[in-house]
């Protein structure tokens, strides 16, 4: 038996089902080192500043936003984690929100180094 070669319906061509599966997602934030501080940017467009909660937890920044719509009855949320090679000055983290970008910079400790093992690249 032969399978069907014609158009699907409508309704599993708005499903786009196979390609979805596979569909990988697009990165929301950026993470570089630059100076002496990392500097963490994450995309947050539709929150509002007191919205948006920022905390450090031995090595590990968390990112969380929380918006409620009641008119709408929607809820929005956003939550993170990104943990850092490098020990941060803890008490110098800043974090600054502009036009749906949050922006953290945490100061590297000065003298701080990575500890661990090379590994060696094989081909």
């Amino acid at each position: 038996m032969a399978l069907p070669r014609n158009a699907p319906s409508s309704w599993i061509q708005g499903l786009d089902f196979p390609s979805r599966l596979f569909e990988t997602q697009s990165t929301d934030y950026e993470l570089y080192e630059e100076e002496d501080d990392f500097v963490l940017s994450v995309e947050m467009p539709g929150f509002d500043r007191e919205e948006i909660s920022v905390s450090w937890d031995d090595g590990m920044l968390n990112v969380a936003a929380n918006r409620e719509d009641d008119q709408r009855g929607q809820r929005k949320t956003y939550h993170r984690r990104f943990r850092f090679p490098k020990n941060v000055v803890e008490e110098e983290i800043t974090a600054q929100y502009r036009n749906g970008i949050l922006e953290v910079r945490l100061p590297v400790e000065t003298g701080a180094t990575v500890s661990g093992t090379e590994i060696e690249v094989q081909g």
